[in-house]
């Protein structure tokens, strides 16, 4: 499918985007759990993706799915005029970044998705920006889960000429989307995001273990609480898992998670706030670990509070 838009852009050195004819072709590196969700979602609607994981056997996956598989990161940058990023590690980022930079690929948007510290973030731009491409910091405030339904908001900042060429592009494999201005706004969006996050889910486990202390149902309390005053997005999705019991397929897992509890801390702590109720949260995590649930979903935090069931005489 090809579309026309006017678009105006520059970069560092000057560059611009005139009007021209694009076609709806983009690139995706990672194709993991938001990875691959997005790449599906694309294909949906009219996209040729381009993709590339170190797994093959995700590769093949998504071979079924339509999408187009490169040899490496290179190979997409060679083909899409937009990338995503969507990756597990600051190692694996920065290792894309070099690959994208030292392939012979004209000027890219490269839109960074995973959730990383800012130097990190910056550590990718600059390796970009010195290959002339346009780095993007846009993490995404989602699940999985939320990924496969096109229920995610892109935190966007940089280049806004950029992000506004890229808000068909997000508008196809989300809700929202929204320009928060410099480079690295994203990033702290997403960790006030998180942050939440963090404090929603062991608040609704702790909720659950009150309601099956007191006897009631509890399907019945996902089914009343969720929509209520009381409720939240991690209630109507964390509660449902806690009440059968069963933490897998994982939306988030343990193990990921503590990477983002680790970033959200030290960036409370770099801007000197304190958050007492999110430091409550991480023994519960880290508890999580310990008990071996770290392949499940952060849903398993629940078993993490049953164990702090003491029965008392009345």
């Amino acid at each position: 499918m090809i579309v026309y838009r006017l678009i105006i852009n520059y970069s560092r050195r000057g560059r611009y985007w005139e009007r021209t004819r694009m076609d709806k072709t983009v690139g995706i590196v990672g194709l993991g759990i938001m990875g691959s969700a997005i790449a599906r979602n694309l294909v949906e609607r009219g996209w040729r993706v381009i993709g590339f994981d170190l797994d093959g056997a995700r590769c093949a996956e998504l071979a079924q799915a339509g999408v187009t598989i490169a040899d490496d990161a290179a190979g997409v940058a060679g083909s899409a005029p937009i990338i995503l990023t969507s990756l597990p590690s600051p190692a694996a980022v920065e290792d894309v970044a070099q690959r994208i930079a030292g392939s012979v690929a004209p000027p890219r948007i490269v839109i960074e998705l995973s959730t990383l510290t800012i130097a990190d973030k910056l550590r990718f731009e600059s390796i970009l920006a010195q290959a002339g491409h346009i780095a993007l910091d846009c993490p995404l405030s989602g699940t999985g889960a939320q990924a496969k339904n096109r229920d995610l908001v892109v935190y966007a900042s940089g280049d806004s000429a950029a992000i506004a060429r890229c808000a068909d592009l997000f508008a196809d494999f989300a809700r929202q989307s929204a320009d928060l201005g410099a480079y690295g706004n994203g990033s702290r969006m997403k960790f006030i995001a998180n942050h939440l996050v963090a404090i929603h889910n062991v608040a609704t486990a702790e909720a659950m273990l009150l309601a099956q202390c007191a006897g009631l149902d509890p399907n019945m309390v996902v089914d009343m609480v969720g929509p209520g005053a009381g409720g939240s997005r991690m209630f109507q999705m964390r509660a449902p898992m806690m009440a059968e019991g069963v933490y897998e397929p994982a939306t988030m897992k343990v193990s990921m998670w503590q990477k983002d509890m680790a970033i959200i801390a030290a960036f409370a702590a770099e801007v000197g706030c304190a958050t007492p109720l999110f430091t409550l949260t991480q023994p519960v995590y880290a508890q999580a670990m310990a008990m071996g649930l770290g392949e499940q979903d952060t849903a398993s935090v629940f078993e993490v509070l049953k164990q702090t069931i003491v029965t008392e005489p009345r």
